[in-house]
């Protein structure tokens, strides 16, 4: 009996021993699961696409992205081709542009007083009144809300191949604190991991 005892008390401390291991085991699978869900779980992110350049969508691409910051996400928009002309200056002009740049530039609406509606514009007029309506109603106009996204931490990429297709020069784009000038490469980095991406 003395003997049974004795080896009972030999084998406890290796059963100790296997469940340790068994336990700490079972805790690296845990923590190799909870990086692997990191890893898969998307950034609290939104990343948007602004191609279109109508008053409408561009204004839609600012409110979308003004409350995606109010939820507590971060925000970055990556504008390109017709969407670009809504971030120039109305009041900056660039001296040296060839004959293409200056066509683009002159037949693209310069900064957001240039741009229209993309339905019922009707040679303007149908602007106007969105405008009007927009002021009475206390909606905020599209340049109170580019003040706002930059009030909020709105990064903003710009294109370089639209700038560069276009003749559109860094000196006569507005003046916003977030604002990069980037390939689409730079942007997929950003978005790739969102949670949110938008097409506008």
């Amino acid at each position: 009996m003395a003997q049974n005892a004795a080896e009972k008390m030999e084998q406890e401390p290796m059963d100790v021993s296997l469940k340790l291991d068994d336990l700490q085991k079972q805790l690296s699978g845990i923590k190799a699961d909870i990086e692997a869900m990191k890893e898969e779980n998307p950034e609290n992110k939104l990343s948007m696409i602004v191609f279109s350049g109508e008053l409408d969508k561009v204004l839609a691409a600012f409110v979308i992205a003004t409350g995606a910051v109010a939820m507590g996400m971060d925000v970055v928009m990556f504008f390109t081709f017709w969407g670009t002309p809504a971030l120039r200056d109305k009041n900056k002009s660039v001296a040296g542009k060839d004959l293409m740049g200056k066509m683009f530039g002159t037949m693209l609406p310069k900064g957001v007083d240039g741009v229209k509606l993309s339905k019922m514009n009707m040679g303007g007029m149908g602007t106007k009144m969105m405008k009007s309506l927009m002021k009475k109603k206390n909606v905020a106009s599209l340049e109170e809300m580019i003040e706002v996204a930059a009030e909020f931490g709105v990064r903003i990429f710009v294109c370089e191949m639209s700038m560069d297709l276009m003749g559109f020069k860094h000196e006569e784009m507005i003046d916003y604190p977030d604002l990069t000038y980037c390939g689409v490469a730079t942007f997929l980095d950003e978005a790739v991991g969102s949670r949110v991406q938008l097409f506008i």
